[in-house]
């Protein structure tokens, strides 16, 4: 099965297609964290602020094994920088463009001296004894700044 996006056909209207491959993973290698048995309310989770991201710009930062620096539209009109130790997962280049999902209201973080506005979501698992990270990219039609509930 492939992620959908979105275009057009010859008469104009949207259609949604494939965007990108998907790999077929063996769910028996599989093994997650197990839930929170904590609990929490629903006053602290609505505290949190998930925003519709688009990727203006990747690049490596330098000196860092793990960090890449994103340049993003929010919605807000003003550009958000935010740091993220994915560089051993994906590309700079290959996130260019991409429609993610981020947490915008956690207070600013100085990495390797440059000052993180946030922390972009990713789904982590252990696959046959290794780690693996997929960023949560969204459709690309949703708009920059929209919020999650």
């Amino acid at each position: 099965m492939k992620p959908l996006g979105a275009s057009k056909d010859a008469e104009g209207q949207e259609i949604l297609e494939p965007e990108t491959e998907t790999i077929k993973i063996d769910l028996s290698k599989v093994k997650v964290e197990p839930l929170f048995e904590d609990c929490v309310d629903f006053e602290t989770f609505s505290k949190s602020d998930f925003r519709v991201v688009k990727v203006k710009a990747c690049e490596e930062v330098p000196k860092s094994k793990k960090l890449l620096k994103f340049t993003l539209d929010d919605g807000s009109g003003k550009d958000r920088t935010i740091l993220s130790g994915i560089k051993e997962y994906y590309s700079a280049e290959s996130l260019v463009g991409k429609t993610l999902l981020a947490i915008t209201n956690l207070p600013p973080r100085k990495m390797m001296g440059i000052e993180s506005e946030g922390m972009l979501l990713s789904a982590i698992c252990e696959y046959d004894g290794e780690e693996m990270l997929n960023l949560i990219m969204l459709n690309k039609n949703i708009p920059a700044g929209s919020k999650l509930y």
